[in-house]
């Protein structure tokens, strides 16, 4: 009977820890998404930012470019951006600044999710632990990042300025504009993890290279597929998402005859 006191204790020690961690995970993600609603100019200039004609990356292109000699120069053009709803503008407010405190928080909320699973880890696990979780996060992170500065603008670009008549005008309304980019920057950030999934996967003898390397036509057909359901309805943008996830690929079967040979 007193043993199992004992582990109840224990068990409802656990749960009081990790219920203290979740408050503190929802304090500073509700702090930093109020933060965001506050300084609306700030945060709304940088989501809006890949809509213009002018974004760095066009810049950047332009200047790489003129570098080689050639005098080119993307053409402007101004897509307006409209709220059918009374409270449209309100609404997305909130939700995007509660996506952007997430999304912030998140080095903070993957270090309280290390430190309540670090006392069950062995010593060696915790160092192999302290890189998955650095790898997972920077790969997240690139993916976020690839989403903001290249596939989301040129999208963008390419399906506001995209019309069948002269007499047809794009306009695009403020919701469908934040919803593309909130998903397609998650769902970029979530595919990111294919090194790391085919590593576990290794690790515990699903697949290896021999496979991946076998299956690699299939591959790319998959690849192809997923990313014309996951990005918007145009080629450009599904080129610009399976070339990266292609080299993924190709990166996983590099990680998993590293793997191979270790096991070996």
């Amino acid at each position: 009977m007193r043993d199992e006191n004992e582990n109840l204790l224990t068990f409802g020690g656990h749960l009081e820890v990790l219920r203290r961690m979740l408050f503190r995970i929802l304090g500073v993600t509700v702090t930093l998404a109020f933060l965001i609603f506050i300084i609306k100019d700030i945060a709304w200039s940088i989501l809006l930012a890949p809509s213009e004609w002018d974004f760095v990356t066009y810049r950047y292109i332009e200047n790489v470019i003129q570098w080689l000699g050639i005098d080119f120069h993307f053409e402007k053009y101004v897509v307006e951006m409209i709220a059918t709803d009374l409270a449209s503008q309100f609404m997305t407010h909130i939700t995007t600044s509660i996506y952007l405190g997430c999304l912030l928080a998140s080095p903070y909320i993957l270090y309280e999710l290390f430190c309540f699973i670090l006392p069950a880890l062995y010593e060696n696990e915790r160092k192999y632990s302290v890189y998955v979780a650095v790898i997972i996060y920077s790969l997240f992170i690139i993916g976020v990042l690839m989403s903001y500065f290249i596939i989301f603008p040129i999208s963008f670009r390419f399906l506001g300025t995209y019309s069948v008549a002269d007499k047809v005008n794009t306009m695009i309304t403020l919701s469908s504009y934040i919803t593309t980019f909130t998903s397609l920057t998650l769902v970029m950030g979530v595919v990111f993890q294919m090194p790391v999934i085919i590593y576990i996967l290794s690790k515990i003898g699903i697949v290896n290279a021999q496979i991946l390397s076998k299956y690699r036509k299939y591959a790319i057909f998959i690849i192809t597929a997923v990313s014309a359901i996951i990005t918007p309805p145009d080629v450009m943008t599904c080129i610009l998402v399976t070339l990266p996830l292609y080299a993924l690929y190709e990166c996983s079967i590099w990680i998993a005859k590293k793997v191979n040979k270790e096991e070996e």
